[in-house]
């Protein structure tokens, strides 16, 4: 049978539109349509869900975490693996079953709820025809727009929300929210006007959810302090770390201690050098390679071991699939995983063996660093100084430049925008589209480094803290501050971000390289009319827009 597929999830959808016969990232068809079915069920399963809550009950923590890591695997580049997508259906029809029991059952209930899930693959395969975004014809498309909004807002939001919950942080607030979001985009009684409602409301639950993720990390980590990194490798063996996840960092470097192996942070890892808690540890040597989108030529071949902890996973070469390993909902099919225990607890050991074996990179290359570490605590360390340096005219205006990095063409504007602000000017950066520019050397203003790296993408938050901060101090709101905000999108984390900012009245946000396709014209306008989004045009006309704004 052949699997019909529609997927606009993402910025790299197939001609701004949709991957309709394999997903640009390599997702297939088959992957795609189980993907859809399960947050089929996740509707199904909120459906009955909000019933409850509704009468006051509280939902089991383990159903929140069942969901919570769905909507994570279906996020772009994490899981490719079909069988995980079957047993996770599976799981998902006696959570449903067991929910639909406690709220009693009714034929009145949207079709989530009431659908059951087929007994083999090739059956589910076929149901999940049904669970199709453009299935129903009959919807509204501005009604599906914002559905979809939402319902790639919580995939954002539930990656977040997994790593505090790995290190024993949730919040009752974002644990409720994704049966409420989700219920929403099966109401056909919501109208246009509840779903931009709930659409800003699930901006505050992504702001929520990364306070609460903030609050986790510079607890067990500690806040972060500035700290030169190496981006050139060293002798000896290795593994290279990549995604999000600094539990599974720790976890790997104290297993690792003392045993001759370098440990190397790759992609959205490269922030962990700025927590004390993290670069305490000195195999912890530097990082490798550039943004996700370059991992297969950057791995090819390698004498080392990769492992993925979150998104973003590429089809791995032949050339290192012996050597790359996933843990957490990370995972492609013939590659080996790394499980947890009850207590959370990953052995590593096999990783290990196979990074001692490879023997590692034969000798050092010439040293480069880049500084990392500018969290809002070390930012705000400076407020006094920043004050005083912007009311003596000696620092101009502030540029945030951050967000996902992706393969599009396009992207160099991010570099572009970068080399072009003016020295007087301070860049905040954040995410791995950092990488477009982060190597390079933009000195320092008023005693500062003009470049500085606030951290993961969820560190929009820290961002968020140093503006208000700003704002404060200027006896203005973030809107009144001489800063500027360019961010690049690539998947759903992205997503929950500027639903964030937007949810936190932020205006005039420049967004590229392109718009999501999920978003219709109507819906845009709404952006555009109400807080001023603007698509990126060139990086000379939007960086004089932004100074304009500045005199004016």
């Amino acid at each position: 049978m052949e699997n019909p597929m529609f997927c606009y999830q993402c910025e790299q959808t197939a001609g701004g539109k949709g991957c309709t016969k394999i997903g640009v990232c390599g997702k297939t068809p088959e992957v795609a349509c189980l993907q859809d079915l399960i947050v089929y069920q996740l509707k199904g399963i909120s459906i009955y869900a909000k019933t409850l809550i509704d009468k006051g009950e509280i939902i089991d923590k383990k159903i929140v975490e069942f969901v919570e890591n769905c909507l994570f695997t279906t996020l772009t580049n994490v899981n490719f693996d079909a069988e995980v997508h079957v047993e996770l259906l599976k799981e998902s029809q006696q959570i449903k079953e067991g929910l639909r029991k406690k709220a009693k059952y009714s034929d009145n209930y949207p079709v989530q709820a009431t659908y059951n899930l087929s007994n083999t693959k090739e059956e589910m395969l076929e149901d999940a025809k049904k669970a199709g975004i453009m299935y129903d014809q009959e919807v509204d498309a501005d009604i599906r727009s914002l559905r979809q909004t939402i319902v790639y807002g919580l995939k954002g939001v539930s990656a977040y929300g997994h790593q505090a919950r790995a290190i024993k942080y949730n919040s009752e607030q974002v644990d409720q929210f994704y049966f409420l979001g989700l219920e929403a985009t099966t109401n056909d009684k919501l109208v246009l006007e509840d779903l931009i409602r709930m659409t800003m409301r699930t901006g505050e639950i992504s702001v929520e959810v990364m306070r609460l993720l903030d609050e986790a990390n510079t607890t067990i980590y500690e806040n972060p302090t500035p700290h030169m990194v190496n981006v050139k490798v060293k002798k000896g063996p290795f593994i290279i770390v990549s995604g999000h996840d600094l539990n599974d960092l720790q976890m790997l470097l104290e297993q690792t201690k003392g045993k001759g192996i370098n440990i190397y942070t790759h992609g959205e890892m490269i922030p962990a050098h700025g927590y004390p808690e993290l670069k305490k540890h000195e195999h912890l040597v530097g990082n490798f390679g550039g943004a996700w989108q370059d991992q297969q030529k950057e791995f090819d071949n390698i004498p080392g071991c990769i492992l993925m902890t979150t998104n973003c996973l590429m089809k791995p070469r032949p050339s290192y699939k012996d050597r790359i390993f996933t843990t957490s909902v990370v995972g492609w099919d013939a590659i080996k995983y790394v499980p947890k225990n009850k207590d959370g607890y990953k052995d590593f050991t096999e990783i290990i063996n196979k990074a001692l074996e490879l023997g590692g990179f034969e000798k050092d290359e010439e040293k480069h660093e880049i500084l990392v570490g500018f969290g809002h605590k070390a930012t705000l360390s400076h407020a006094n100084e920043i004050v005083g340096a912007v009311k003596d005219g000696k620092i101009k205006h502030f540029f945030l430049i951050g967000g996902c990095d992706g393969a599009r063409s396009g992207r160099n504007y991010y570099t572009d925008f970068a080399k072009m602000v003016p020295q007087d000017c301070i860049i905040l950066t954040l995410a791995c589209g950092k990488y477009r520019f982060n190597k390079l050397n933009f000195g320092e203003v008023a005693g500062l480094p003009r470049l500085l790296d606030i951290g993961q993408c969820n560190d929009a938050y820290s961002a968020v803290k140093i503006a208000t901060a700003l704002a404060d101090a200027f006896d203005t709101d973030v809107n009144g501050l001489p800063l500027s905000i360019i961010l690049s999108w690539y998947e759903q984390k992205a997503v929950a971000d500027l639903l964030a900012l937007l949810s936190l009245g932020i205006k005039g946000i420049f967004l590229g390289p392109t718009l999501p396709a999920f978003i219709t014209p109507n819906v845009l306008q709404y952006l555009v009319d109400t807080f001023d989004i603007r698509p990126i045009s060139t990086p000379e006309d939007d960086l004089k827009t932004c100074l304009r704004q500045l005199t004016n």
